[in-house]
């Protein structure tokens, strides 16, 4: 073997510390240099950041000064334009006037609801008259409703500066003693009815059943002539309402009746006449005078403004049997909630031009104490659920005396007492168990029940809808039935939340041809599509599930007022109440900003379509943001843009609505406008201007009024 090779050897070659001095400065100096290099950048940026934001802060002070320099020229057009909320007022005015004096040369014999002698008479007249047929009482309980009707759109739509506290408290009282008139006849056809229940015999029970309707009740009664157990339940086939009664009643000399309004004549009556939110045209004049004052003093002028006002309702109550009677301003629909002092009601009230109405603190307080007082679970809230399809009064009655036939004449037996109702459970046995009664309701086709609706019964002692007493409820919603059983006999209403229609998922307003629009209002369940031409509005559709639904009261022309009241009563509430902000999640706005939005909205809604925005919700409280397109031709494609407004100054956005965040950058080549009519006058066509200008002012005034009693800009 030769000898072995030598290792070469594989390790690195040792830096010298010279060399490590010399890298480690290079690295240094190259440290220093991307560092200056980065500080210079900065401070290039940071100069070029700022003398952007010096050159836009110098167009937003030319824009600024711009507008205010055409401020007070502008709103005086638009104070111009704003007249038409006046004469719509006057015409009004003038309208109820002449529907009085027309009543008065029509000699028909109904009475003016609105004089107390002539109201007086007609019920002293109907007392005294002893005719109780059914027939003859549902045919005059028909006018008596027409009567009630009157006074209710008279207190719901007569501004409070036309009607005197006196006439308030008067045609309310009015009300009440026409509906408990009405009742009491109803009582009275019933025993009428009750007396001859022999000769109404069944062939197949040998008891008596009858059903009696029109469209505004369905009265339903059944005697127990043979009092045998086995017939112990009953339904009456043309309503397909039942009930199955305990074996006690089953052979007892008894009768029931179902006797079901289609109207609620029990409820308070501040629920049944609930008014559109009463807040008067804002004049441009005042308006132009706050901008005087904004220049001066704009952060003050700002937060008076962007505050709400309080307008308190005044409610006295007694008992007086039935039903309570009640003396009290109507309680306002307004968009005022929250409680303030006197002094600060009274400043907003002159920012934002409000009708006055009951502006008394302490009576707030007084309201307010008596709804925290509400503890009881059983109590139902009146502001949260609302009866919908009428009142059902179930009542067990003593069958009074049978008529006998004498070979001519018919002899009954008459009882001081009148119709009596039939104790149960059994007063003297009051810790004994009885078993419940067994009711089966037929629901009307022509109410929506979009959820399960809470059965609730009336407690004539404490004035209230209350859930206990109730039990073992099935709701069938293919066959549109309700079965449950109850501890006693009661009166009983179907309750609906009040606000599950709210928040609204979407809506637009777009006009469709001369002084006509329409208002497209989406929500969970339903789409609502209303029509409006000149100041009446016809409900075309209600769609839920791509279904037509409530056909009977669509295709009517109706008066804005009206028509809340039949989609109420159907149970289609797109309009908020007072206290609605306390169940619905919603960003509150500013009455400033979305009242005004609404008024000029209105005023130029004839040439432009509106539609809902997700920055709405962004844009905080103080300003609305909506979409808005010229919209000439029904048919034309919408080029929607983007604006907002805070009730005094108007801009586009520069933002879409696919933006992925919300920003309040001015669109290019834009500027800002006191009023949204003159920020969209600048790129509108002269068609759109002229159609502005010459549109109808009931038109106009029809608009605004179903925009503010849905309130779209915040219940969306």
């Amino acid at each position: 073997m030769g000898p072995k090779k030598k290792k070469k050897s594989g390790g690195k070659k040792k830096v010298s510390k010279a060399e490590q001095l010399r890298l480690q400065k290079e690295e240094e100096e190259r440290r220093r240099k991307e560092e200056e290099e980065a500080r210079l950048q900065a401070q290039k940026e940071e100069a070029a950041r700022l003398e952007k934001e010096r050159i836009e802060q110098e167009q937003m002070e030319k824009l600024k000064a711009k507008d205010q320099e055409r401020r007070e020229a502008e709103l005086a057009e638009l104070h111009s334009l704003e007249q038409k909320f006046l004469s719509a007022q006057q015409w009004k005015t003038d309208y109820r006037a002449h529907a009085k004096w027309e009543h008065y040369l029509r000699c028909d014999g109904s009475p003016d609801p609105t004089v107390l002698q002539e109201i007086n008479t007609f019920m002293s007249l109907w007392r005294e008259d002893q005719n109780e047929d059914i027939q003859l009482v549902m045919e005059k309980g028909e006018q008596v409703l027409n009567l009630i009707e009157k006074l209710q759109f008279i207190l719901s739509d007569t501004p409070p500066n036309e009607i005197t506290e006196k006439e308030t408290v008067q045609y309310q009282e009015s009300i009440l003693e026409l509906q408990n008139l009405l009742h009491q006849k109803y009582n009275g056809a019933t025993e009428h009815l009750l007396k001859t229940a022999n000769m109404y015999e069944d062939s197949d029970t040998g008891n008596m059943q009858a059903v009696m309707k029109d469209k505004n009740v369905t009265f339903c009664i059944w005697a127990n002539l043979k009092k045998k157990v086995r017939f112990k339940n009953h339904v009456f086939y043309d309503t397909q309402h039942g009930f199955d009664l305990p074996k006690s009643l089953a052979v007892s000399s008894v009768a029931v009746r179902i006797l079901h309004t289609h109207y609620d004549h029990v409820s308070p009556l501040w629920l049944q006449c609930q008014s559109v939110p009463q807040l008067e045209v804002l004049d441009s004049k005042d308006l132009t005078q706050h901008s005087k004052d904004n220049v001066e003093e704009p952060e003050e002028e700002e937060k008076k403004a962007r505050e709400e006002p309080n307008m308190p309702a005044e409610e006295e109550t007694c008992s007086d049997g039935r039903k309570s009677a009640i003396s009290l301003k109507e309680k306002s629909n307004s968009v005022a909630h929250i409680n303030e002092t006197e002094e600060e009601t009274e400043k907003k009230s002159e920012i934002l031009d409000i009708t006055p109405q009951v502006q008394d603190p302490l009576v707030q307080e007084e309201t307010n104490e008596k709804e925290e007082a509400i503890t009881d679970e059983n109590i139902v809230n009146l502001q949260q659920f609302v009866p919908v399809g009428g009142v059902y009064h179930i009542d067990v009655l003593h069958l009074p005396p049978q008529v006998k036939q004498l070979k001519d004449w018919s002899m009954v037996e008459l009882l001081d007492s009148g119709l009596e109702a039939y104790p149960y459970p059994p007063e003297e046995a009051e810790d004994a168990m009885h078993p419940p009664i067994q009711i089966t309701l037929r629901l009307s086709d022509n109410v929506m029940y979009f959820e399960d609706p809470v059965i609730a019964r009336w407690d004539p002692a404490g004035q209230q809808w209350r859930t206990d007493g109730i039990s073992n409820i099935t709701y069938k919603t293919q066959e549109k039935s309700i079965t449950f059983g109850m501890a006693a006999f009661y009166t009983i209403a179907l309750l609906q939340d009040t606000h599950l229609n709210m928040p609204y998922q979407a809506w637009q307003l777009q006009p469709t041809g001369m002084d006509e629009a329409l208002l497209v209002v989406t929500t969970v369940f339903a789409t609502i599509q209303i029509q409006i031409k000149g100041n009446q509005c016809m409900l075309s559709s209600v769609v839920v599930e791509e279904k037509d639904v409530l056909s009977h009261i669509t295709g009517k022309w109706i008066s804005p007022i009206d028509l809340r009241t039949v989609l109420k009563k159907a149970g289609v509430n797109i309009f908020p109440g007072e206290y609605s902000h306390k169940y619905v999640s919603v960003n509150k706005k500013a009455p400033l900003a979305e009242v005004r939005a609404y008024q000029q909205m209105a005023l130029i809604a004839s040439a432009f379509a509106f539609a809902w925005s997700k920055w709405n919700l962004e844009a905080g409280q103080e300003q609305v943001v909506f979409k808005v397109s010229e919209h000439l031709k029904a048919d034309s494609v919408k080029d929607w843009s983007l604006y907002m407004f805070d009730g005094q100054k108007a801009q586009k956005l520069k933002i879409t609505e696919t933006s992925e965040a919300f920003s309040e950058e001015l669109e290019e080549d834009s500027e800002f406008h006191s009023t949204l009519y003159h920020m969209l006058k600048d790129a509108a066509s002269k068609e759109a201007i002229d159609k502005v200008e010459t549109a109808s002012f009931l038109f106009v005034d029809g608009v605004y009024q179903l925009l503010l009693a849905t309130r779209v800009l915040t219940y969306s």
